[in-house]
């Protein structure tokens, strides 16, 4: 069942995914299009809130590492 914190996680992180997902797609990079669709849909698998931030500051992580 989730929570309103992994509710919330989800919000902020499919936001980030998404514009992650559009960017990618606009500059025709493919690592930014695979981690925002990985932000944006990893959060119906999870619903512990605390495994929700974790992984998506490591995914904001690997956005951020792999920018080119």
């Amino acid at each position: 069942m989730p929570t309103p914190g992994s509710i919330f996680g989800a919000i902020v992180f499919g936001a980030i995914g998404m514009g992650a997902f559009v960017h990618g797609k606009r500059t025709r990079q493919a690592k930014p299009m695979i981690i925002g669709v990985a932000l944006m849909f990893y959060p119906y698998f999870v619903s512990d809130a605390t495994l929700v931030f974790l992984i998506g500051a490591v995914l904001c992580y690997l956005l951020y590492l792999f920018r080119e």
